[in-house]
């Protein structure tokens, strides 16, 4: 396995292909270096369509990712409307029941919650900002999607670690207002703010809706700036793309 990408360790159908890009083994230099797949953060757009084409030669995609413009929202896209559009459109997650469908999300601290269903009918990938999150795009992806909770498993890709993502106030109530249970998610530090959890709040809500088998989470994009990047790190920066596609 390549060490450029990392896939997703999770017990999916052998038909599953998932996982997420890392910074490296790009074309792109400086703020972007090296494999920046975002067209809309200021990089050289040559680069970016370079960096996109080594993504689906490394990752063996069948073809080109169906992307979205993310919005923080929680508006969910079907895969067969989008491969439509001429325009891409705003939304924050993609569905698919058809095989060779890369469903894929930019982030760069928020978290890429991708799901599949047990027996490899259907696949989604989410982006999981807390905006989205307190939105509730977890339970709109679920709800959309044709196969019952309880038959999802769930892989979460990089994103901030509790340690790295200082929030303030309003965060919190935006979670504790809906759950008090949401409240152990949150840590106070010295500075009268919070420590927030992005992946115990998006396992928290996966659990509540039945969706029991989550997996990933170890990851820190703040804290590992050879593999990742963080917009909270460093503000300018490239995006890594998380994906999932069914094979036939």
């Amino acid at each position: 396995m390549s060490t450029d990408w990392i896939a997703a360790d999770w017990p999916a159908p052998a038909s599953i292909v998932a996982g997420t890009t890392t910074r490296r083994a790009g074309a792109s230099t400086g703020a972007f270096a090296s494999m920046n797949i975002a067209a809309h953060v200021g990089d050289d757009p040559a680069h970016v369509a370079d960096n996109r084409r080594r993504f689906i030669t490394m990752c063996d995609l069948p073809g080109e990712p169906l992307w979205m413009n993310q919005v923080h929202g929680t508006r969910i896209i079907a895969a067969g409307e989008l491969s439509l559009q001429h325009d891409i459109p705003e939304a924050d997650a993609i569905v698919s029941g058809r095989c060779n469908d890369v469903c894929a999300i930019m982030t760069a601290d928020c978290l890429p919650i991708l799901l599949c269903a047990t027996d490899g009918t259907e696949v989604a990938a989410v982006h999981g900002g807390w905006h989205g999150l307190a939105g509730g795009i977890i339970e709109a992806t679920v709800a959309a999607m044709s196969i019952p909770a309880e038959n999802l498993i769930a892989w979460f890709g990089p994103a901030i670690s509790q340690p790295a993502f200082e929030v303030g106030s309003e965060v919190r109530d935006a979670f504790v207002g809906q759950d008090d249970a949401a409240a152990g998610y949150f840590v106070a530090n010295k500075r009268m703010r919070w420590q927030a959890d992005l992946y115990g709040l998006a396992r928290q809500r996966l659990t509540t809706l039945g969706v029991t088998g989550v997996y990933g989470g170890a990851f820190c994009t703040y804290g590992d700036d050879e593999r990742f990047f963080s917009y909270r790190r460093d503000g300018h920066c490239g995006r890594m793309a998380s994906f999932i596609f069914r094979r036939p």
